[in-house]
């Protein structure tokens, strides 16, 4: 008989190939849940085999359990799902199989409940525990809930979603499972607008009019990107109790991402030192470093002492002159995350000192929304989403408004899929000509995503003004700089 070199003594399988057979078992059933509802009822009870046998909850394995009811009903696995698919240094001699084994079951759970989101109608109570599924699945990929989403965590923070390997924002780097986890640094850029395109779905399965009628029903809407877009084009149809709650909703995540705008905008680099004011003589100001420096000619070896005759402070004054801010906004459908957006950071500038902001948005026709600038709930509850797009009617209402170019700052957001391109334009070359500053804006957006007509892209590239593209980050930091 000839010796297995791949068993032991008795001829079972080494100890890893066991670990390995296991986890292939579990990733094995996930993949079957995905691709077919149906259960295959053999890898169901080699899986339940698994899982109890390692001492996980069986719950792990209900599609109808949410993350949340697992961990409610077992707390001590929310840390191991925390940084859960972060990736760690890969040491073969290291692997801990068994851990893996473990991990493959939390990861599996994770997936299938944000994944696999059936068909058919879908109840509030059910859109909600998704929006808490996915926010476990981003918190196992090391990002805040809501980050990748372009949600309610997502534009303040530094995210994962712009590129970088590493993990983001506040998540653990790993969790002590085991390893490796995949590496999912490049997958990261589609993994947010995939989560956005799935919570979309769920919210056009909803019979919204009927939940928002509903008080108890549409209390327990959580709102979302997604949600915001269906009840920015259906308000016009509401009425009563199903307007008012929709009214709510659209309050609730305008005050959530302007939190997170505000922040961001507070933390942004500001304006040149203006030397030319003295520095405020107190001690929060006190450069202790120069001050040493300037005085060591003071310094007594005898005494080992040093005496300062002269403090020195540090400048805070920064140059303000009066600028003004036109928003443009293409509020065609396709760019309703920016207006959003771009509305909630247009009120935040108004804010400022010595900030004249001007808000213009367009589709075929162009509506002046200045008066309404500083609170973005009204300035969206006058918004009609949809239709095409005509920027020459928007440039007729803004360019009336650079008075003082030098002082101007004109921040054009679209995907400048135009009808009448040539002629935009050659009109928004000519304010940037006019000295004042031009910036188109393709998404502002925490995943990126967005197309923007190659035509604009390459003819702004000449000009000078290349498109911001990307994190709304980039567009604060353009603006703080130009502004204070």
């Amino acid at each position: 008989m000839t010796h297995h070199p791949h068993a032991d003594d008795h001829g079972a399988p080494p100890l890893g190939d066991a670990q390995d057979n296991r986890r292939q078992v579990l990733y094995w059933r996930l993949l079957a849940r995905l691709f077919d509802p149906e259960e295959q009822a053999a890898l169901e009870s080699a899986s339940l085999a698994v899982v109890e046998d390692i001492g996980l909850p069986t719950a792990l394995l209900d599609p109808g359990a949410s993350v949340d009811s697992v961990v409610q009903r077992h707390p001590d696995l929310a840390a191991e799902f925390e940084g859960l698919m972060v990736p760690e240094p890969e040491d073969e001699e290291a692997r801990d199989r068994a851990a893996e084994v473990r991990r493959a079951a939390l990861v599996s759970k994770v997936l299938l409940n944000v994944f696999a989101t059936g068909s058919g109608n879908v109840s509030a109570e059910q859109l909600a525990r998704w929006q808490s599924d996915a926010d476990w699945l981003e918190r196992a990929l090391g990002c805040r809930p809501g980050e990748l989403r372009g949600g309610r965590g997502a534009a303040g923070g530094p995210g994962r979603a712009g590129g970088g390997p590493g993990p983001a924002g506040a998540g653990p780097a790993g969790t002590g499972v085991g390893g490796p986890a995949p590496d999912l640094s490049r997958l990261m850029p589609a993994i947010g607008p995939e989560l956005g395109s799935i919570e979309a779905g769920l919210v056009k399965r909803m019979h919204l009019r009927e939940v928002l009628a509903d008080p108890a029903l549409a209390a327990r809407l959580t709102p979302s990107m997604s949600l915001m877009e269906q009840l920015l084009r259906d308000k016009d149809n509401l009425s009563g109790v199903a307007l008012a709650n929709a009214k709510a909703l659209i309050r609730r995540y305008v005050d959530e991402v302007t939190e997170v705008l505000r922040t961001q905008v507070e933390k942004s680099t500001v304006g040149e030192l203006d030397r030319s004011v003295p520095p405020k003589r107190v001690f929060r100001n006190l450069d202790i470093d120069r001050t040493i420096w300037k005085n060591l000619t003071n310094w007594s070896p005898e005494e080992e002492r040093l005496y300062v005759d002269r403090l020195y402070y540090r400048h805070t004054s920064r140059r303000t002159t009066p600028q003004r801010l036109v928003v443009v906004v293409d509020q065609s459908g396709s760019m309703v995350d920016s207006m959003v957006n771009c509305t909630i950071l247009a009120s935040i500038f108004a804010g400022l000192p010595k900030v004249d902001v001007h808000l213009v948005a367009y589709d075929t026709q162009a509506l002046d929304l200045t008066p309404w600038a500083h609170d973005p709930f009204e300035t969206l509850l006058r918004t009609k989403l949809g239709g095409g797009t005509d920027g020459t009617v928007a440039m007729a209402l803004a360019q009336p408004k650079i008075a003082e170019p030098r002082n101007t700052v004109v921040v054009w957001i679209s995907d400048f899929y135009e009808w009448r391109h040539q002629e935009l334009f050659d009109s928004m070359a000519a304010v940037h000509r006019s000295g004042a500053k031009f910036i188109p804006v393709g998404s502002v957006t925490s995943s990126g995503r967005g197309s923007v007509n190659p035509w604009f892209r390459e003819r702004f590239k000449d000009l000078g003004t290349p498109v911001i593209s990307g994190h709304i980050k980039k567009l604060v930091h353009e603006l703080k700089t130009f502004l204070t």
